[in-house]
C-alpha cells in the first residue's frame, strides 16, 4: 500500500513516542523515509527508543511535558533550528486509570484532563503557530480511545478524548484554510505496554468484550495513522476512525473496572 520512501523528507513529531503505540508509529515513519521526532517526559524513556530506533532512520528525542506550553515552545524552536520545518504532529501522549467515577478524586480527574486534553492543545496550537501556519501546510493527526457509547470505567480520560474528538472536528473547519489537515483515531483495547499498567482483574478476558474476539496490535493502529497522514487521505479532514475491533457496537469493559 505505502511505497518505501512516501514520507521521504517529510519532519514528523510523535508526542509520547518512547513506548508503546507511539514507538511503533515513529518506527513506522522512519521505515517509509521520514525524520521522526518523538517526545516524551522521561529522559531515560527517551534516549533509550532513540537509540532503538536509529536503525531505521533518522530520529530526534525530546523532553516535552506536554502540560507545559513553554516545554512545548522549546521543543518547537529545537525542531525548528535542526530541520527547518515541521510536516505532521501525531498527537499520541497521554494517561488515565481504570476507576469508577465516584472515586476518582478531585485532582485525578484534573490531571487526566490536563494530560489527554490540554496537553493535546498545547502541543497543536504551538506547532501550528511555528509551523504548519506560516508553511500553509501540515497534518496534525490525534490518537484518542474508544468513547462511541462514553467511557463507564474511566470517565476522566472519556471526557478530555471526547473533547480531542471536538476539537479535531473545529480545527479541521477553522484551519482548512491554512491548507491544514486535522483527523482523529479511537483505538479499542490495544496489546500495548500501556495496558500493563492496569490492574490484572481488568485485563483478565478483555477479548470477551470484543466483537473480533481479540485485542489490537500496536501496527493495527500505526498503519492507519500513515494512511490519515498521507497523500492518499489529502481529501479527508475531521474525521474519527474507530480502530478497535468492532467494540463501540458492541461489548461491555465496565464489568472489568468497579
Amino acid at each position: 500500500m505505502f511505497t518505501k520512501d512516501i514520507f521521504k523528507d517529510k519532519v514528523v513529531l510523535v508526542t509520547g513516542g518512547g513506548s508503546g503505540i507511539g514507538y511503533t508509529i515513529a518506527q513506522k515513519y522512519l521505515e517509509l523515509g521520514a525524520k521522526v521526532w518523538i517526545a516524551s517526559r522521561k529522559q531515560e524513556r527517551i534516549e533509550k527508543a532513540t537509540a532503538e530506533l536509529s536503525q531505521f532512520g533518522t530520529v530526534y528525542g525530546g523532553i516535552m511535558d506536554t502540560r507545559e506550553p513553554e516545554q512545548v515552545e522549546n521543543l518547537a524552536k529545537e525542531i525548528k533550528e535542526k530541520n527547518g520545518r515541521l510536516d505532521i504532529l501525531i498527537n499520541n501522549a497521554s494517561g488515565q486509570f481504570p476507576s469508577a467515577a465516584e472515586n476518582i478524586s478531585f485532582n485525578g480527574f484534573r490531571s487526566v484532563v490536563n494530560n489527554n486534553l490540554l496537553g493535546t492543545f498545547n502541543v497543536t496550537k504551538v506547532m501550528a503557530n511555528t509551523f504548519f501556519i506560516p508553511q500553509q501546510e501540515g497534518i496534525v493527526l490525534n490518537i484518542i480511545a474508544e468513547i462511541y457509547r462514553g467511557f463507564p470505567g474511566m470517565a476522566h480520560t472519556g471526557a478530555a478524548r471526547a473533547g480531542v474528538d471536538n476539537l479535531t472536528k473545529s480545527l479541521a473547519v477553522e484551519w482548512t484554510r491554512f491548507n491544514i489537515r486535522v483527523n482523529a483515531i479511537a483505538p479499542g483495547i490495544i496489546n500495548s505496554s500501556g495496558l500493563l499498567q492496569y490492574p490484572d482483574e481488568f485485563k483478565n478476558n478483555l477479548e470477551g468484550s470484543i466483537p473480533c474476539k481479540r485485542l489490537g496490535s500496536m501496527e493495527e493502529v500505526a498503519w492507519p495513522t500513515l494512511f490519515l497522514t498521507s497523500p492518499m487521505a489529502s481529501y479527508i479532514t475531521g474525521e474519527t476512525l474507530y480502530v478497535d475491533g468492532g467494540s463501540r457496537l458492541w461489548g461491555d469493559m465496565w464489568k472489568y473496572v468497579k
